[in-house]
């Protein structure tokens, strides 16, 4: 890459960045709709959620929006975008592709983690970005988390939740969602317990680069694909579970199970990683954090 030429000068880099960040207000508003269409149950008295938006400036080149609610489905959701750039740290650099002989980097992406009230909703996480070293690649995808991972309607969330992905991804290479079907089930999971984060969902790194594509016309296309398949699935799914009635119990279980999902965002998550690594904001990066876990 010539040295008057950044990462930042790429292409696709401007319209990366707008599409996540209209990925981002469109989420947003479909979630404080939900917000505003909850009529009853334990918390409908609650005055419904609104996201706080909060920039944030990365001396080393960029920054970010976190985008935070606290409603009354949502017991904290984050939307965050952030758009960065500077230099990889020598010791980083041979983790990235392309940034050992230049370490110069662009990255810009939407990470979202939603942590329900109802213990019968299935938290939620999603993520794509764009990455630029001395090569491009994207990546990303997303995972869904009920908290009785055996209950029938657990089991029915994720059937559908999947089939929205696989949809996105068949439109593209029919190849895609076994490989990254396959691809999530193993990234979340937890080795030290032998078991699951959730029930899975897609998950893809590098396409583009080390993960053959289809171009980065058509790759950036299905990275929008994915994205819309989330926007139209993930709020039906709140909306049919929202009003249905739960236990003490099931609110034990879900803290508990909660406790899995710090676990892995803490020990496992190559994006907590990267991150902090390379100078994000501590408050956005660890956003995905549950508002209250139990490890009894």
């Amino acid at each position: 890459m010539p040295d008057t030429i950044t990462p930042a000068d790429h292409p696709y880099a401007a319209p990366a960045r707008a599409w996540f960040e209209s990925l981002r207000d469109r989420i947003c508003a479909a979630f404080e709709a939900i917000e505003d269409s909850l009529d009853s149950g334990a918390h409908a008295a609650l005055p419904p959620g609104r996201f706080e938006r909060m920039p944030w400036t990365r001396p080393q080149g960029g920054g970010g929006v976190i985008g935070l609610m606290r409603g009354r489905v949502f017991e904290k959701v984050g939307v965050n975008v952030s758009t960065v750039h500077g230099e990889f740290s020598p010791d980083f650099r041979k983790q990235i592709p392309g940034a050992e002989a230049d370490p110069r980097f662009f990255a810009t992406g939407i990470s979202l983690v939603a942590h329900m009230r109802s213990p019968r909703v299935p938290a939620a996480h999603f993520n794509t970005r764009f990455l630029v070293t001395s090569r491009p690649w994207f990546g990303g995808g997303g995972d869904i988390t009920p908290m009785n991972l055996t209950a029938p309607e657990s089991l029915a969330d994720a059937a559908r939740f999947h089939a929205a992905f696989q949809a996105a991804c068949d439109r593209h290479d029919p190849g895609y969602y076994p490989r990254f079907k396959t691809w999530c089930d193993e990234y979340f999971y937890l080795p030290h317990r032998g078991e699951a984060r959730g029930l899975g969902g897609i998950f893809f790194d590098w396409l583009g680069d080390r993960t053959p594509g289809q171009g980065i016309e058509n790759d950036f296309a299905f990275v929008q694909d994915v994205g819309r398949a989330f926007l139209e699935v993930y709020p039906a799914i709140i909306r049919d579970r929202m009003h249905e009635p739960w236990t003490e119990a099931e609110r034990e279980h879900q803290l508990i199970r909660r406790g899995r999902y710090v676990e892995f965002n803490l020990l496992h998550d190559r994006g907590t990683l990267f991150g902090l690594k390379t100078g994000g904001n501590v408050d956005a990066i660890l956003m995905s954090m549950p508002p209250e876990a139990k490890w009894p």
